[in-house]
């Protein structure tokens, strides 16, 4: 921000100032206490007219200009600042300010996936888009390595003239590393350096030995999830071998607005973050993805929740925002970036594995996955020793420093899953002689495997297959096995299966809205890479590679970031809901054998709990016939539900919000699936209402009919009117869906909750709504 001069001031604005400095430097010498970093909201209505803005207003009366790290403007109103938690809550009691929130580090939720959408070329979405030309997508993350091939503008058309961002200079980042495909690119550390400078337990800098202080990329994340939601057609792409063919990204000419929030080994924090979208929102981006959550399975409300309040800034601008829903899964009530103005999506697998196997001295082989691209052990067998056996926990999980040398030198060696990174472990073996490994999951990964860049050779197994080798190790007197690895295999059946590792629902905070919302590819999934890490992310690893293979809800959120950019260019007047309804109406809940989806963690049926509406499905989704449209007024309807006063419903709005008379049901929102849940209290027959809105975006004249899949015993469902006609003067009809429960006769599955659907045909579309009903006390 430019200074003003001294000069142009009020004399009275001056005196304040001098009064407020002194002021604040008293109260900052007063305290002994570790200096935090909070974020204010504040009414930006209450600005005294004294002060030329709001920057002005802050640093006179709330805190030093050296304290202050942000100023916000955009999807937020106020400011960031170190200060002491004493003269944080001293502040809280200023009548302007409505919330005060701690910053939080939060962390990552770390081909053919385009095709996997149902993306061909030359026909459907792509080509009625134009691949997604001239939407810009916005990727909060760990940067870009500009020079990577999925970053060329070859043949694209000029920048967008919307477009009012900047392309920020750093460390090994010109101006020149921007163009007509990367427009713009920013980053921002000062929630990092204050975080550091706290000397706090939150602690932890940026290292610059390994960071770059630019938007150039260190870590390898962002190269990756930007080159999936828009990585140009690159020719020839594989990692080490692996995946070979043409790597391309779902809306190949979309363009890329980077935002660096997150930093090699460092994590993102809140107050960065936030900043990142009030940028973003400025400079004219139409998605916005950010693969970044809390991950450790607990929701703040959506007024302390800077990524709910940001992104509520952005979609009510008709920003869509698209976000990862956590990799805690199978865990129940695991997904995280629950607010119903994000997209939240879970991660599923793709037709696409890199099996290897594991030959035990008795003659079993045992099925796998694995990375590793170096020398092969020739089926040749080696002793096999497992030092989990010994009871140290360390050791079963091969953590640093905990196997003696000795007992594992030319050995295959088992180690548990957990506690450290998995490519980890094997540097451990490495360094201690052992020639190979065997990763084995534990009961809570159950199967789900994904591939891993191994340095020596390696093997991922299943929960399974690991307690198999481990018995073989326990009744045999010299065991032996060996390693062989299989390449790339395509046309898996069965896919997509939920990833075991992908968040799952209950929503913790708002069980009337089923989270996540859909899955999408996020298994084993190949794109770009930076030049400055090796495949692993690990220091020792020098190798270099232009593409990596990566899994996570990460993976899987940049899916949706670009499938929202090309419906976005194929209906431009589409709101951000209308879009995820789009997708969630059409979602797939077949795999690719036309049985229901599976969960890999236990290779039972999967339920929307696991998927939301089912896998994203592109080709349907251009064409939904009809959408679940929802405005601002409905979201501060929402919040008023949920019994938020004014106060509140305006740190996240901007705006005071003036709730009905009549508490709303937070459950009456328009969204595409339906929660009923019941009171574990209630006893025999209860019965609950929703009202739905659809809206046409198919032919004018159309009739569609209602078909209801109820739960099973105990449940009715029906729906009222059972018949929509639209018309040229009619494109938009509600309906009411009633809910029966008895409780005599509930029974609920192992997840707490039946499920069934209610879809919308008329003989072209269906338009399907996922129905979850349980007993469950909202908090």
């Amino acid at each position: 921000m430019a200074a003003i001069p001294y000069s142009s001031l009020p004399l009275q604005f001056l005196f304040f100032l001098l009064l407020s400095c002194s002021f604040l430097q008293t109260r900052t010498l007063s305290t002994n206490q570790i200096v935090k970093t909070f974020i204010f909201r504040i009414d930006s209505q209450s600005k005294p007219s004294i002060f030329p803005t709001h920057y002005h207003w802050y640093s006179s009366e709330f805190a030093s200009p050296v304290q202050i790290l942000h100023t916000y403007d955009t999807v937020f109103h106020g400011f960031s600042a170190t200060l002491s938690p004493d003269q944080a809550a001293s502040l809280s009691r200023h009548p302007s300010v409505l919330a005060v929130i701690e910053d939080q580090r939060r962390q990552l939720h770390t081909t053919r996936s385009p095709q996997f959408l149902g993306l061909r070329n030359q026909q459907g979405l792509w080509s009625e888009s134009d691949y997604g030309s001239d939407v810009i997508i916005g990727v909060f993350d760990t940067g870009i390595w500009p020079e990577r091939r999925s970053f060329s503008d070859l043949n694209i058309g000029s920048i967008p003239s919307k477009w009012k961002g900047v392309c920020q200079v750093g460390v090994k980042f010109t101006a020149k590393n921007c163009n007509k495909k990367i427009i713009g690119a920013r980053f921002f550390s000062k929630g990092h350096e204050a975080a550091a400078g706290s000397a706090g337990p939150i602690g932890g800098g940026i290292n610059e030995t390994v960071e770059f202080m630019s938007p150039r990329d260190a870590d390898g994340h962002g190269t990756h999830t930007a080159s999936t939601a828009a990585g140009r057609y690159a020719f020839r792409a594989s990692m080490e071998g692996y995946a070979a063919g043409v790597a391309k990204g779902v809306a190949p000419k979309a363009r890329l607005a980077v935002y660096k929030v997150c930093w090699k080994n460092a994590g993102c924090f809140d107050s960065d973050i936030l900043a990142a979208f009030d940028a973003a929102v400025n400079d004219g981006v139409d998605v916005i993805s950010i693969s970044i959550g809390g991950g450790d399975g607990i929701s703040s409300p959506y007024y302390l929740d800077p990524i709910a309040i940001g992104s509520y800034g952005a979609a009510s601008r008709g920003v869509f925002v698209s976000s990862s829903a956590g990799n805690d899964g199978p865990n129940g009530m695991s997904v995280t970036n629950l607010a119903p103005w994000i997209v939240t999506v879970g991660a599923g697998t793709i037709d696409r594995n890199f099996p290897a196997e594991v030959r035990l001295g008795d003659g079993r082989r045992l099925s796998g996955v694995s990375l590793y691209a170096g020398a092969p052990l020739s089926e040749k067998m080696y002793p096999l020793i497992y030092p989990g056996k010994s009871g140290v926990l360390s050791a079963s999980l091969c953590m640093e420093n905990s196997l003696d040398p000795n007992l594992v030198r030319g050995k295959i060696v088992i180690c548990d899953r957990g506690s450290s990174p998995r490519v980890a472990k094997g540097l451990v073996v490495k360094k201690a002689g052992g020639v190979g490994m065997i990763l084995a999951n534990g009961i809570s990964n159950g199967e789900g495997l994904v591939g891993d860049a191994h340095l020596l050779p390696a093997c991922a197994l299943g929960s399974d297959e690991g307690d198999a080798v481990k018995a073989y190790i326990s009744s045999t007197a010299n065991p032996t096995a060996t390693i062989d690895f299989k390449g790339t295999i395509l046309g898996i059946k069965p896919a997509p299966v939920v990833a075991s590792f992908s968040a799952r629902g209950p929503n913790g905070l708002n069980p009337e809205i089923l989270k996540p919302d859909l899955i999408a590819p996020g298994v084993n999934i190949l794109a770009a890479w930076t030049e400055a890490v090796g495949p692993t992310g690990l220091d020792s690893d020098l190798r270099k590679t232009e593409f990596n293979i990566l899994s996570g809800t990460s993976m899987a959120c940049p899916h949706v970031s670009g499938a929202a950019a090309l419906l976005k260019s194929a209906h431009p007047d589409w709101s951000p809901a209308a879009i995820r309804s789009a997708m969630m109406t059409t979602a797939s809940i077949v795999d690719n054998s036309n049985q229901p989806m599976t969960d890999e963690a236990t290779g039972n049926a999967s339920t929307p709990y696991d998927f939301g509406a089912g896998h994203v499905n592109l080709d349907r989704a251009m064409d939904p016939g009809l959408v679940y449209d929802i405005t601002n007024d409905d979201y501060v309807n929402f919040l008023c539900a949920n019994g938020y006063g004014p106060k509140l419903i305006q740190v996240i709005t901007r705006i005071p919000a003036r709730c009905p008379a009549k508490r709303p049901r937070p459950e009456n929102l328009n969204y595409p699936s339906i929660a009923a849940l019941f009171s574990t209290q209630s006893r025999g027959v209860s019965s609950k209402s929703f009202i739905r809105s659809v809206t046409n975006v198919g032919q004018p004249n159309a009739v569609y009919t209602v078909k209801v899949v109820s739960p099973e015993k105990g449940v009715t469902v029906t729906v009222k009117p059972s018949r929509l006609v639209f018309t040229e003067g009619v494109k938009e009809s509600s309906f009411v869906v009633t809910v029966t429960a008895d409780s005599k006769n509930l029974v609920l599955n192992d997840s707490g909750a039946v499920f069934g659907s209610i879809s919308w045909s008329d003989g072209k579309h269906e338009v399907r709504s996922p129905l979850v009903v349980t007993q469950l006390d909202p908090l």
